[in-house]
């Protein structure tokens, strides 16, 4: 409403009626410049005494009286008439403005031209997520309406996917619908008329999604916002035993149209012991002939002793799992002497025989060769102690078919062909 008061002068019977919901200074100082102005001088006439003095006497009063009158009137006159014109520019600027924050409506009169000046005025202040309307460059005129509806940030998850967003709702209610959110037979976090104070809060919205689950030969579909795979599988009736799962693995949320498969899992547990090979060091020996290699110690391999889990799913085996091992023995590693001595090729008076000839005939002519009882081996079927005799070392079928040709030519040389009774005529051949 317009609030106004009553400026009065009683010695000189003059009254204003002022508007002051506002700065009345100007209007004040208005008044009070007009009441304090000097009285207007008026000049009195000389009065010549002659005859019929009285009549004229008598006018001389009426003048004087007239201008007295005038004295008074004048000043008031002024001081209505600037008065009229101050209040009328007053009343012109003036605006009746609704003005609501945040769902707190009251009505003000201002003299701001746009949004921006009444806000600033009021003591508003707003931030990039607030919204006002009209916009904060609108102009105003009397009776138009503001809004300024402050933003408030939500920690919103649905169906597991977080993100944080900004909303002028006052109520999750309100929030839910002005972010399109789908809230019919959903879980909500909190009550859908709690408050959203301007610090914001978080809230988790599991929407009802449709999720089949295959167990047992059957499917069962069902709408749920359970908040694992587990719960919707419990939801559905089905109860896991044992070692039983998903082929989802329980703790993930289900999706919309999913299809989950109940895994029916028994298992048992099996040991098997298994060898551990070992290995082979070689060594070079300048005694033995190039080719020539000794095992100076045989190997011997490791024994472990392994745990395997054998399961069947929904009938079917699986391939067995190791789960454990342990060490029975260590592998014990074969030591080889490897000969690096040069191979002499020539052994006087035997160079020229026919040595391929009888290989062929006695192994073949294969240098590993050993004969049914095992007593001879190698490309002449020497046995050990003959082998040995000659400077050969170890068996002679492990010889190089060049030191076991050069080792027959010594023998050759001093027995003849004596040690091959029966294909010692190819020598010749």
């Amino acid at each position: 409403m317009s609030n106004y008061e009553t400026y009065e002068t009683y010695d000189r019977g003059v009254r204003a009626d002022v508007y002051t919901d506002g700065p009345t200074e100007v209007y004040e100082d208005t008044y009070r410049a007009a009441y304090e102005a000097p009285e207007p001088v008026f000049p009195r006439q000389a009065v010549t005494v002659a005859p019929g003095r009285a009549d004229r006497r008598r006018r001389a009063d009426r003048t004087a009286s007239t201008a007295s009158t005038m004295r008074r009137l004048v000043p008031q006159a002024l001081v209505v008439a600037f008065l009229a014109g101050g209040t009328t520019a007053f009343v012109a600027k003036d605006k009746a403005i609704e003005l609501s924050v945040d769902g707190k409506p009251r009505t003000l009169h201002t003299f701001a031209d746009d949004v921006t000046e009444l806000l600033a005025q009021q003591g508003v202040e707003v931030g990039e997520h607030d919204v006002v309307a009209p916009g904060r460059d609108a102009d105003l005129a009397s009776g138009d309406e503001v809004a300024v509806r402050y933003g408030r940030p939500v920690r919103l998850t649905i169906d597991g996917q977080r993100r944080e967003v900004w909303t002028t709702a006052r109520t999750v209610d309100g929030a839910l619908e002005q972010l399109g959110v789908r809230a019919e037979g959903a879980y909500l976090s909190t009550s859908r008329s709690q408050p959203i104070g301007r610090a914001g809060l978080a809230l988790d919205v599991r929407t009802e999604r449709t999720v089949t689950i295959m167990a047992d030969g059957r499917a069962r579909t069902i709408r749920t916002n359970a908040a694992t795979v587990g719960e919707a599988v419990q939801e559905a009736g089905i109860g896991l035993h044992g070692e039983d799962t998903t082929s989802v693995p329980p703790a993930n949320f289900p999706r919309d149209g999913q299809t989950i498969t109940v895994l029916r899992v028994t298992g048992t547990r099996e040991i098997r012991e298994e060898a551990i090979p070992f290995a082979v060091e070689r060594t070079e020996d300048p005694t033995l002939f190039k080719g020539t290699e000794v095992v100076e110690r045989a190997g011997r391999p490791g024994l472990r002793r392994v745990t395997y889990a054998l399961r069947t799913v929904n009938g079917v085996k699986e391939k067995p799992r190791r789960v454990d091992e342990e060490l029975v023995r260590e592998p014990r590693s074969q030591l080889v002497k490897v000969g690096t001595k040069p191979m002499p090729t020539s052994v006087q008076g035997a160079d020229q025989l026919n040595w391929h000839g009888l290989a062929t005939c006695e192994s073949g002519g294969r240098p590993g060769a050993v004969d049914p009882s095992g007593t001879y081996g190698g490309l002449y079927q020497f046995d050990t102690h003959t082998w040995h005799s000659l400077g050969g070392s170890g068996r002679p079928q492990d010889a190089s078919a060049e030191e076991q040709t050069f080792r027959a030519k010594k023998l050759y040389v001093r027995r003849g062909s004596s040690p091959w009774p029966h294909c010692g005529t190819r020598l010749h051949g």
